[in-house]
């Protein structure tokens, strides 16, 4: 008998180093040659990795969320002896089991937008092939997962016909502990550094969007597509470009290594956007360029990509300015995050009728909070306020969003 030492190949684009995303194997286990052994985790893609020999496995370079460097050991097997005199076999290419994207856009873990189910690539490509709908397995995982584990426990269930395991309510004085890895870390990492670098200025100004409203459902009785139909995103993205002409500061980005700010004639629109993988921010590129409906239509199209995880690379970065919206739950003001490297950010927030004066009398209006956060380094809080009031003077009026 003797050990082979499988090291952590180099996964390209000059990665040094990789994230253990999950283990298909375990101590103490056969594994055949080519089986898949884990997902390895870079910034830009989960990678799956395959055994090099068969042999069964005596040592793991560490957990999920450990960090490995390139050529260092990551899975020790004990082979037969005439298996270790032959020459070793190449360590395999890694294959990316998602598309290759930004820090904000895969995970180790698919997710099926539709049902939620999370799992890994594995386990997805079995279910597949066996005619299993994942989301009737039982995933013990943190947060539902599915692991290899209660995918063999499902088939063996199904296959002997006894009733499938759920999991047991946790007593309410246990405690789980999640590590902080993949999609998550960075997202953590990022909004860090964002805070800590960028002195944010933010500024919130209130809207009466009665007029704008009823624009919006006037253009959405038009649509006979529901999903066709316009929400305030492209309005607040037409009346930003027009606004950016006025103040180009503000459609910014800051080039920390030269230290040096571009200021960028096209803009290219982020869109920040909840997914079940967590905060992305696709990018509707020459935003300027565009009408009402082809805004609309393109920010569906970005970040239905960013949900599904179909989204390219370049459709997730080399954003100018990002808008965002939490929808119902806008609540009253926020104060977003500015998406390194730009300047600026804008969020709607919920509206909501309410009695205020207008022309001199009660009425009752359509309201909404608009919020913003500026980097101060680069954007006078003067400039900010001026444009965010821009927006206001075109969402108040809204014919004027549409004026040449």
């Amino acid at each position: 008998m003797s050990e082979h030492i499988f090291k952590l190949p180099d996964l390209g684009e000059g990665t040094v180093e990789s994230e253990i995303g999950e283990w298909f194997i375990k101590v103490g286990e056969f594994v055949e040659e080519e089986t898949v052994v884990g997902t390895m985790m870079t910034d830009k893609a989960a990678v799956e990795l395959a055994s090099p020999v068969s042999g069964t496995v005596i040592k793991l370079a560490g957990e999920p969320g450990d960090v490995v460097a390139v050529g260092a050991a990551l899975v020790t097997f004990e082979t037969d002896s005439e298996a270790a005199s032959k020459e070793p076999a190449p360590a395999p290419q890694p294959q990316p089991s998602t598309k290759d994207s930004d820090a904000f856009s895969q995970l180790v873990a698919e997710v099926d937008a539709g049902t939620r189910v999370v799992t890994s690539p594995a386990i997805r490509r079995r279910a597949k092939e066996a005619g299993i709908d994942l989301s009737l397995v039982p995933g013990m995982g943190a947060g539902g997962r599915i692991q290899r584990k209660d995918f063999d426990n499902y088939l063996k269930a199904q296959a002997t016909g006894t009733p499938v395991a759920r999991s047991a309510a946790a007593p309410s004085t246990a405690v789980k502990e999640i590590k902080v890895i993949g999609l998550r870390r960075i997202i953590a990492e990022r909004m860090s550094r964002a805070k800590q670098e960028i002195p944010h200025f933010a500024y919130v100004e209130e809207i009466d969007i009665t007029e704008l409203e009823a624009l919006r459902k006037h253009l959405n009785n038009a649509k006979s597509d529901p999903s066709e139909r316009l929400t305030l995103l492209p309005f607040l993205g037409l009346a930003l470009v027009r606004a950016l002409q006025e103040f180009p500061q503000c459609n910014s980005t800051y080039d920390k290594e030269r230290n040096v700010l571009l200021q960028h004639e096209a803009v290219h629109l982020g869109v920040a956007t909840q997914t079940p993988d967590g905060l992305k921010v696709p990018v509707v590129k020459h935003a300027e360029m565009r009408d009402i409906g082809s805004l609309a239509a393109e920010i569906r199209r970005v970040t239905q990509a960013a949900r599904d995880n179909s989204a390219k690379k370049s459709e997730l970065t080399g954003g100018t300015i990002t808008i965002t919206s939490l929808g119902k739950l806008g609540g009253i003001a926020s104060t977003p995050v500015i998406n390194l490297p730009e300047v600026g950010i804008i969020g709607v927030n919920r509206a909501v009728q309410r009695p205020v004066v207008f022309n001199g009398q009660i009425a009752v209006r359509l309201m909404m909070n608009l919020s913003s956060s500026f980097d101060h380094r680069f954007v006078d809080g003067y400039d900010a306020a001026a444009m965010i009031q821009r927006i206001k003077e075109m969402f108040e009026h809204p014919a004027t969003i549409f004026l040449p």
